[in-house]
């Protein structure tokens, strides 16, 4: 048990090393930044999101866009959705961007992606801007399931195998994650949890919802944010929630830890640009998401969809990226899923 804190809280933490792929910076393509420390001015940016509509990817690109419009940080910010494999496919396309001025959400799920699907863009490929929220998960169960509890949850798993599906995002993410070290926690043997664990991922939020509301899988993980209408609605029902203590939305529910587990996690999201742009348009780019971030907006923002606010940039960013990589690597392999 201690192992799957250890390693959560690892992966939770801002690390504390240097990056060196994602801070090495390029000349980027646009003439007057050639020098690399020209003055840049983004008039409007446009926003990507490597998932499907309704998940928490896409509630952070559009919500984005929304404050940045809305407080006349830019003129526009287009959204685009571009879903699969985790943001792979997403991250596959931003390699070939030529625009400086383009934003990509990203975060813990990517950086898992990336290693079970063996992604040959990686994230030391792309220049990161702003690390933004953190956010617990929950798991839960249709309003009308037989499981009173994790625990009874965990435990027909580990008798059961693979008839207890249980669904949530991409493959490798952080609901792909929890499952596993709930599994881990347990006393399933890392080499038999792939095999003992059914996980349907999907490549947006609405899939999953879809899933669990029609009574297609036994129970789901995802972000509080994006089953939260539904648990207070009664369609879902929640078992526990990935925080070290109870969430403010959820307040009855307890955490993984008081349900006898010894797992904690959080899931960060945040944003990237382009690999290779130059000096001048990165810090543009921060300049842009740091006044969003300033804004009264997007703070009440932060407290209606229940995400923390964990905003880094610079150094301090470079450095939490290079540590999560390795602690999700670590965790993914000890966990029997790479």
């Amino acid at each position: 048990m201690k192992k799957s804190r250890s390693a959560l809280i690892a992966i939770a933490a801002v690390g504390a090393l240097t990056l060196a792929g994602c801070s090495a910076q390029s000349t980027g393509d646009k003439s007057d930044a050639a020098a690399g420390d020209s003055a840049s001015s983004f008039k409007d940016v446009s926003i990507i999101v490597p998932a499907d509509p309704g998940g928490g990817w896409d509630q952070t690109g559009r919500t984005m866009a929304k404050v940045l419009t809305e407080q006349d940080v830019v003129g526009s910010a287009p959204v685009t959705n571009v879903g699969g494999a985790g943001g792979t496919i997403g991250l596959a396309q931003l390699a070939n961007v030529k625009d400086p001025a383009t934003l990509m959400v990203n975060g813990l799920v990517m950086v898992g992606a990336i290693e079970t699907n063996g992604s040959k863009v990686r994230l030391e490929d792309t220049t990161p801007i702003a690390r933004l929220t953190d956010e617990p998960l929950v798991v839960v169960v249709p309003a009308d399931s037989k499981y009173k509890d994790l625990k009874d949850l965990v435990e027909d798993i580990v008798a059961k195998g693979q008839a207890v599906t249980v669904t949530g995002g991409s493959a490798g993410g952080a609901d792909h994650i929890l499952a596993g070290l709930l599994l881990d926690a347990a006393g399933v043997a890392a080499a038999d949890i792939p095999a003992k664990l059914n996980y349907t991922p999907n490549s947006g939020g609405g899939e999953a919802v879809s899933l669990i509301l029609g009574g297609k899988v036994a129970a789901g993980i995802s972000g509080v944010g994006e089953f939260q209408q539904h648990i207070e609605a009664g369609k879902m029902r929640a078992l526990a929630v990935s925080s070290e203590k109870p969430v403010a939305q959820l307040p009855d529910v307890p955490t993984i830890t008081d349900a006898g587990y010894d797992v904690v996690l959080t899931n960060w999201r945040g944003v990237i640009a382009p690999g290779g742009i130059s000096d001048a348009d990165r810090a543009e780019l921060e300049r842009i998401v740091t006044e969003m971030h300033d804004s009264d907006q997007w703070k009440k923002e932060l407290e209606t969809k229940g995400w923390a606010d964990a905003f880094l940039t610079g150094s301090e960013l470079d450095a939490f990226v290079t540590q999560n990589i390795s602690d999700v690597t670590a965790t993914l392999k000890n966990i029997g899923l790479i």
